[in-house]
């Protein structure tokens, strides 16, 4: 075997030898995936709920939400403030990977929904918001790796891809009902 930190390992299986990669490169990669995607939600969850970094609070995002066909605008805002702050937070510490990446994926399908007229590319396209749908996704079915406090938890040691296919529908059904409420 080599080093624990290699991105190959020799595994003997039976009569063969064969290289296979280390599970160390994927947690470092989920790790570094979760980082990234869940700092990014958390930061927009802030400029939402907060005014952070430059962001509108809660009263333009409310006026935001209601422009936009939603009912009740400010507590639409809460929401998805609420969506994606905690689900980033989630994601940084996959604590409850699955129900993290599942509130990213329902808020982005609305964020998606009210640009999608915008075409693909910016700076009205969906393409940051179809990156950040396809990251969460990612992490809820593979799971956040060894280097996760998931790992600490009974239910969640072992990733399952079930936990994960059942929270993103969870998501993305909740997702579709808020949009059936905007006009």
């Amino acid at each position: 075997m080599t080093s624990p930190l290699s991105t190959v390992e020799t595994v003997r299986i039976g009569a063969s030898t064969r290289s296979v990669p280390s599970p160390h490169g994927y947690d470092t990669g989920l790790l570094l995936l979760r980082l990234a995607l869940g700092l990014t939600m958390a930061a927009h969850g802030a400029q939402k709920l907060f005014g952070w970094f430059g962001g509108p609070g809660l009263d333009g995002t409310g006026q935001f939400f209601t422009m936009s066909g939603y009912p009740s605008g400010r507590v639409m805002a809460v929401v998805a403030g609420l969506s994606e702050t905690l689900g980033g937070l989630g994601l940084v510490a996959g604590l409850l990977t699955p129900l993290a990446a599942a509130a990213v994926v329902g808020t982005m399908v609305n964020a998606l929904a009210v640009k999608w007229g915008g075409g693909f590319f910016a700076p009205k396209g969906v393409e940051y918001e179809l990156l950040l749908t396809a990251g969460a996704a990612t992490l809820a079915v593979t799971g956040p790796g060894r280097y996760a406090i998931d790992r600490l938890l009974p239910g969640l040691r072992t990733h399952r891809l079930r936990y994960g296919v059942v929270a993103l529908v969870l998501g993305v059904v909740l997702a579709g009902a808020v949009l059936l409420v905007r006009k």
